[in-house]
């Protein structure tokens, strides 16, 4: 697909996203609509409401704030529950909405009204560069975003007022200026959390919801082992989608505070931001510009400030999401839970790329039904900030790590929960006639090839299909574009939990001649898949999920992370480990270059998965 082409289509997204989002989705679009600020819906629940439904009010608030060297204007609504005051006082909960949203979006207004019915200070905010506060979209940077949010801790804290005098003495202190405060969001309103802890410790509790560590990774992802800083495969449909979003406000929001102008070749994001999304969709990645890449973007992820983070978090992230996969939430796990910070993660099922239907999703969370004492991620919610917001230290936060099976119906059943990951547990081996063996004695020798066309031969997804109200095709791939290698049907089920890992070696003599160029872009790209085949031959790509892979020395073997999953392969079904020339939700390789694998006992590829229950 061209440039222009894809160009269209983040306008068409700009310009249907607030109709849209104003619908109340269908649950098979919801998660896409909270990408772009519309319905955060998630599982909470346990502490019964404080107060009868609606008994608080609503004080729409303007704030005044120095963000990124402007002075700008954050639009917030308070929402004070009934008897609470200065000799009542109550813990306070902040939230904003996702990219694209605003405070009055049906997710956001949610999480005010959920919090105030169960007896919280609820202040819930436009971000920077959405809905009517002001700034540039700055991409949740810590120094610009998360120094916003701080002033809004400091009204909390009663050490500054709203712009009209207002100001807080009802909520509850540890000390002077320092209130007792929690964030929940998700996406764009998730990462903010990370980015205020960076610059403020006065928090007390994180819900961090299906957002990103490094938006490097979530942009143009490697997910090969030790890549460093050669650039992946560009993630063009959701970037180019979200990036027209943000160009395109004054189509959403008419009559724009001026210090959301930047100018005229980058209108509503900071610069850098622009750069960064120019460079990617050039396809070509020199030095320069790639190391200019990686820093502006890792810079303003929580990759590079997690150490100063020392707010207590409950990460949730979903299962159906391409956009910011598990391997985010658990590289932000793993980094809290090194520095000491206390940290519990829950894998639920939805996320930016769709969700559960039916009887299977009665038991998720959904706050705009304010379903949080009757979903095991909402009571999970509550039980965190009753645990650090209201200092009930006999309330148990439940286990480190919890999942979500999506083959078990019933949702009392549904999560699963465990103290520690799961390990890479069983290993597989690619034989040379395509077999996928348990054994290296069992691997056979040969060798199979494919090569890459000029467009795109493999199909995962159509990342925006179901905001824009396409059809999106069952995922393909093109006879001798692609390797795969297959299992014997299994004899009992097999759990996958987690990133499974493979170790790769391949023979390509055009891209070893192309891949020591200045241009990262030149080196060979590939893209690995698990898929589950049934007993009747159809082929289900595990969430829609793949690895794109920019090989870093096609002369040496490399090992690839894939996204991680939760998926049950049922008995009689097969699971199929694949590798394509293309995916034509990424760019891929520059030029045709064909790979082939060569198999042997001694010297062959390996899988290894992380699997629970055998």
């Amino acid at each position: 697909m061209t440039i222009g082409r894809y160009l269209l289509v983040g306008i068409r997204v700009a310009l249907t996203v607030e109709v849209r989002v104003s619908r109340r989705l269908p649950r098979t679009r919801a998660p896409l609509a909270l990408a772009l600020g519309a319905a955060l819906a998630v599982p909470l629940a346990l502490t019964p409401p404080a107060a009868a439904a609606d008994a608080y009010t609503v004080t729409p608030l303007k704030f005044t704030v120095r963000a990124g060297g402007r002075a700008c204007t954050v639009d917030a609504d308070l929402y004070r529950p009934a008897g609470v005051d200065r000799d009542h006082p109550a813990p306070a909960v902040l939230g904003t909405n996702g990219f694209g949203g605003s405070k009055t979006d049906g997710s956001t207004d949610a999480i005010g009204k959920a919090f105030a019915r169960r007896g919280y200070v609820s202040l819930v905010y436009s971000g920077l560069g959405f809905g009517r506060s002001g700034c540039l979209i700055s991409l949740d940077d810590p120094d610009i975003d998360g120094a916003a949010a701080s002033y809004l801790v400091d009204f909390l804290g009663g050490t500054r007022a709203a712009d009209d005098g207002t100001t807080s003495d009802f909520v509850t202190r540890d000390a002077p200026g320092d209130p007792r405060v929690g964030m929940i969001g998700g996406s764009y309103g998730g990462a903010v959390q990370l980015a205020t802890a960076a610059v403020d410790h006065r928090l007390d509790a994180l819900v961090p919801m299906i957002t990103w560590n490094d938006l490097a990774y979530a942009l143009s992802p490697n997910n090969a082992v030790g890549s460093g800083n050669v650039p992946g495969a560009f993630k063009w449909q959701w970037t180019n989608g979200f990036y027209l979003i943000g160009e395109g406000q004054p189509l959403l929001q008419p009559a724009l505070d001026p210090s959301r102008i930047n100018s005229l070749s980058c209108l509503h994001f900071v610069t850098e931001a622009c750069r960064t999304v120019h460079t990617l969709n050039s396809g070509s990645y020199p030095a320069d510009r790639t190391a200019e890449l990686l820093a502006f973007a890792r810079r303003v992820s929580p990759v590079s400030y997690l150490d100063r983070v020392d707010t207590p978090a409950l990460l949730v992230q979903g299962q159906a999401d391409t956009l910011f996969n598990i391997n985010e939430a658990t590289a932000t796990y793993r980094a809290l839970k090194a520095g000491g910070t206390p940290v519990k993660m829950i894998w639920q099922s939805w996320g930016h790329s769709g969700g559960l239907t039916g009887p299977a999703a009665a038991g998720e969370l959904d706050l705009t039904k304010g379903n949080l004492e009757t979903s095991y991620v909402g009571r999970r919610v509550l039980a965190w900030f009753d645990r650090h917001l209201r200092k009930r230290p006999h309330i148990d936060t439940g286990p480190a790590f919890a999942y979500h099976r999506d083959w078990i119906t019933d949702p009392d059943r549904a999560y699963a929960t465990a103290e520690h990951l799961p390990a890479l547990s069983r290993t597989l081996y690619l034989s040379g006639d395509g077999k996928l063996v348990d054994n290296r004695r069992k691997v056979a020798r040969g060798s199979r090839g494919y090569t890459n066309g000029l467009i795109p031969t493999s199909h995962s997804e159509s990342s925006l299909a179901g905001l824009i109200g396409l059809p999106d095709p069952p995922p393909s791939d093109t006879e001798g574009t692609y390797l795969d290698w297959t299992t014997p049907p299994l004899e009992r089920p097999l759990d996958v939990v987690g990133a499974p890992r493979a170790t790769l070696k391949v023979v390509s003599p055009k891209a070893e001649r192309t891949q020591n160029s200045s241009d990262a872009a030149d080196k060979l790209v590939l893209f690995a898949k698990l898929y589950d085949v049934a007993p009747d031959g159809t082929r289900t790509l595990v969430r829609r999920l793949v690895a794109p892979v920019r090989v870093p020395d096609v002369t040496r073997s490399f090992t690839v992370t894939l996204p991680g999953i939760v998926h049950r392969y049922e008995t009689g079904h097969r699971l199929r480990f694949v590798i394509a020339a293309s995916d034509d939700a990424y760019f891929g390789n520059r030029g045709i270059k064909p790979v082939t694998v060569v198999s042997g006992p001694g010297d062959t590829g390996v899988l290894r998965l992380p699997v629970v229950g055998s």
